[in-house]
Order: C-alpha cells, then structure tokens, then sequence
C-alpha cells in the first residue's frame, strides 16, 4: 500500500468521527478539519448517501453563510450544525480550553487570539471535537491557566453541548462527561503508550486493549489526494500544496 501521511491518518480519523453529521462547521484556520470535512461530504456522495453541508469561515467556496461569525452562532443556537471544532493554547484533562494565555490573568504571558465564541458553541454544539495536532506537556496540562470554555457543567446548567473527542498528531481520545475525564481510544501509527503519557500533563483511561487508528484505504486516500486537496486549494491553498509535496516526496 502506498504510505500514509501522518496528516493523512489525522484527516480520515475526522471523517470516522463526523460520520451521521448532516451539518459541521469548522473555523477559518483549520485545515486539518476542513479536510476530514470535505473527505465525509465526497464519500457520502460517491456511495449516494444523503449529503454533508460544509460551512468554513473565511471560505467563499465552502461557506454557506453570508455574515460572517453571526450566523454560525445563530445556526448553533437554533441546533442546526451538528459538530465543531474546538482546540486551544492549554487543554486539561476535564477538556477545560484556554485561548487566553500562559499565567495569572491578565497579566498572561504569552497572550493568546482569545476566547471569541468558544464558551457559547461548547455550550451549544452537541459533537464539538478537540483537535491539537501538537501533542505536549505545556499544551495538555492538568489544569489550564484560564477557562475560555469550559469542559463539563454543574448539575442544573442547561447545556445541548460538548465534547466527544480529542484528536491530537500521537492518538484519539474520547471524553465521558460522568467522569470527567479522557480515555485512550488508539495510538496512531509510530507513537507508543508510554510516549503519550509522557507528553501528557493529565491522566487519562487506558484499556488494554488499546489499539492503532487505522489508516485510509486506497480508495480513501486517491480521495483525499485527488478532488479534496482540489477543494481544499480554494480556501487553504498552502497547507494543499504542502501536503502535495509531502505525499509525493
């Protein structure tokens, strides 16, 4: 078979855990996601399926709304996007986000973009799926410096919405909210267990029966390499060629 790019693995990992979406919006930095995306929308409609609506801040090409961050907050709120993504400066092991920055606020150094509607779409989206591709210690700490959103609720606080995931470049996790707390679901391919403790700053579940994310099969892959790098182009255009160069290196 030929041989998988890591992002690759990351890319059709997103497809499997968006698949029954009817609607997923991702933010305008995020390729990654964008792909896993358009990957589900292309496969669905090569078998027939009924199809994946697709709205990418800052795309003109794959952005069904028309002002902006207001209608995305509108839609979320009204229950029409079924999943988001979700990443951050610091993440901890009840799936808090920190955008902010590094230390006592608000004298945080460094300072991060910030919050912007993260609080209100973890609230609000009922699959929002954390992506860091980056996976280490000063990323995934036991307690984040801020909480620009946060991972769970009190009992009595109305929320539609949270986490089901985290996907980092070493593994998959899932998060059951009963917890709290994060479960090892696969190890991608070159990383091993102890490695991921080791660049995690929480404790998380480990079954034994831990095993590797799987990586797309031919047809997947000429896919994703074919007419998903050509949507992509449109609104990630360097993030597209890179991939091309990298996979045909």
């Amino acid at each position: 078979m030929t041989e998988v790019h890591p992002r690759e693995i990351l890319i059709a990992t997103i497809t499997r855990l968006l698949d029954g979406v009817r609607h997923v919006a991702v933010g305008a930095s995020s390729p990654i996601p964008a792909a896993g995306a358009m990957l589900l929308r292309a496969m669905k409609k090569r078998a027939g399926a009924p199809p994946v609506r697709i709205s990418i801040l800052g795309s003109v090409e794959h952005n069904f709304f028309t002002n902006g961050s207001a209608e995305l907050f509108d839609c979320a709120g009204q229950g029409r996007i079924d999943a988001f993504f979700l990443g951050g400066g610091q993440i901890d092991g009840q799936a808090n986000i920190n955008l902010v920055g590094v230390g006592d606020y608000p004298a945080s150094t460094p300072r991060w973009p910030g919050s912007f509607g993260s609080a209100y779409l973890y609230f609000v989206v009922p699959r929002v799926i954390l992506f860091r591709e980056e996976h280490s210690p000063r990323v995934f700490v036991d307690k984040v410096d801020f909480i620009s959103a946060p991972g769970t609720s009190a009992p009595g606080v109305h929320r539609t919405g949270g986490p089901v995931a985290l996907l980092t470049g070493k593994a998959l996790f899932s998060f059951d909210k009963t917890r709290p707390g994060f479960t090892l679901e696969s190890l991608h391919p070159g990383h091993a267990l102890e490695e991921v403790r080791e660049a995690t700053g929480f404790a998380f579940a480990d079954p034994r029966d831990t095993g590797r994310t799987p990586a797309p099969d031919r047809e997947t892959l000429a896919l994703l390499r074919g007419q998903v790098m050509d949507e992509l182009a449109e609104t990630y255009p360097e993030f597209a060629s890179q991939m091309r160069r990298e996979v045909h290196a």
